[in-house]
């Protein structure tokens, strides 16, 4: 009988204790977790197969446009002289060997004005955002010196001269490229490299009459109309270079080496415009190339459209905030059983843990189909009002249930606040914690950690 009594006894403390109670809510944060790690794999497939989809219309329309030119190529010849023995002749014998090699001038003076029409391409629920540039340059060349590098003049082929451009996209080209130099017009053409980075077009030899001299510099002018996505971008290989840019894009990130004039730069709802000016020794390379030209593409500057709302990332973010959420949800219902003496058993956890999981599932699916806001909210109503009638069922009690409610509406806010802020996440994040802490330690004094079961 005794023992019947002492056995009755340790299952009423297994079901009682606080001890016990706190352990099994740890066990089952624990094991919540793992759908949790299951929902932002699935947020993360979501987000590469949106990348997928947004790179194949992107490579349909027109990749990433970076435009390098142009530049004047002017080959010339360089001399080894040998003395080769002659076995014939018993002497020694003069052997020069001529190589061919190409110099490379930047224009002294570059200019650059970029319109940029730009829209949205979608393939099923995905979207990319394009445009159309057509794209002015002008500018001016002044003579080459070769005399920096002990050339001379008999070895320097001018009738072999040409103007280069170079772009990271061809495919999106859809005018015809004429470049007006001095007094005549010639047509750029695609010089086929493999395995290039950068596509060069070139015309065809320059008439003398049009290259630059000490006399005078060169003027030339170039129209492009090219079709891109995502961000335009230049060099500015310009002893001064001029850009100037407008659009009908609303949320522009200027990226690269150099940011926009402020002064200049206009942002609004109908598009914005910005304009650049740099100057030769606001660059790392010089002005003219012998040989072969440098990769300078890490001093490209330009625009970046970003489509302004990335449902996924702010998914993602949310998602981990998700061992918080049940946490803290687990807490109030463990104050609420402590405090009243409710019983609520380890599958009624379960459950409720994991209707908070599926918040992250319906979330994903509806922000597909609609804002992240009109997600956010309908996604939260609806775990706070499944949540707020099952605890009415286990607690018996209105108050408890309008107070539970109450409570995750405030959490699940107090998430969204944090998502939306970039430079005051950390600050509001951690104000917000403590506040949440603090209540929770004022609530907890109610309980009486040492009373015997």
């Amino acid at each position: 009988m005794e023992h019947q009594k002492q056995k009755k006894s340790f299952g009423q403390w297994i079901k009682t204790s606080l001890t016990i109670r706190m352990l099994m809510m740890g066990f089952l944060i624990l094991i919540l977790l793992i759908p949790l790690a299951y929902i932002k794999d699935l947020i993360q497939e979501r987000a590469y197969r949106q990348e997928e989809v947004v790179k194949e219309i992107n490579q349909k329309w027109g990749n990433q446009v970076l435009l390098y030119g142009p530049i004047l190529k002017v080959p010339y010849l360089t001399h080894h002289i040998s003395k080769v023995w002659n076995e014939k002749l018993k002497t020694y014998e003069t052997k020069d060997d001529i190589t061919q090699h190409n110099a490379y001038f930047f224009p002294d003076q570059l200019d650059i004005d970029a319109t940029i029409e730009s829209e949205t391409l979608g393939r099923s629920i995905y979207e990319s955002v394009v445009y159309t540039s057509d794209i002015q340059l002008k500018g001016t060349f002044k003579a080459p010196d070769f005399k920096t590098n002990d050339i001379k003049e008999e070895d320097i082929l001018w009738n072999k001269a040409t103007i280069i451009l170079n772009s990271t996209n061809l495919k999106g080209i859809k005018s015809n490229l004429n470049l007006q130099i001095g007094n005549n017009t010639y047509p750029l053409r695609s010089k086929f490299k493999k395995n290039a980075y950068m596509y060069t077009l070139e015309t065809k030899f320059l008439n003398e009459t049009d290259l630059p001299n000490s006399e005078k510099n060169t003027s030339f002018s170039l129209g492009i109309k090219i079709n891109g996505s995502e961000e335009l971008s230049f060099i500015p290989i310009g002893s001064e270079t001029n850009v100037s840019m407008s659009s009908n894009w609303a949320s522009p990130s200027f990226n690269g080496e150099y940011l926009p004039n402020p002064k200049t730069k206009e942002i609004s709802k109908d598009g914005f415009k910005a304009s650049w000016k740099i100057l030769e020794t606001n660059r790392e390379f010089e002005q003219d190339f012998f040989g072969e030209l440098p990769h300078i593409s890490s001093s490209a500057f330009g625009v970046k459209l970003l489509i302004p709302v990335d449902e996924y990332q702010k998914s993602e973010r949310a998602a981990k905030y998700g061992y918080l959420v049940i946490s803290l949800t687990f807490l109030i219902f463990f104050l609420i059983q402590s405090i009243s003496n409710i019983t609520i058993h380890p599958f009624q956890y379960l459950m409720i843990g994991l209707a908070l999981s599926m918040f992250y599932t319906l979330l994903i699916s509806i922000s597909e189909h609609s804002s992240f806001l009109q997600a956010y909210v309908i996604a939260g109503a609806a775990v706070v009002l499944l949540i707020a009638i099952y605890s009415k069922t286990i607690l018996k009690s209105t108050k408890f249930m309008l107070f539970i409610a109450v409570s995750l509406i405030a959490l699940y806010t107090f998430i969204f606040v944090i998502i939306q802020l970039e430079s005051y996440a950390l600050l509001v994040g951690s104000i917000g914690l403590f506040l949440i802490l603090g209540t929770i330690m004022m609530v907890s004094r109610r309980i009486e950690w040492n009373k015997e079961a």
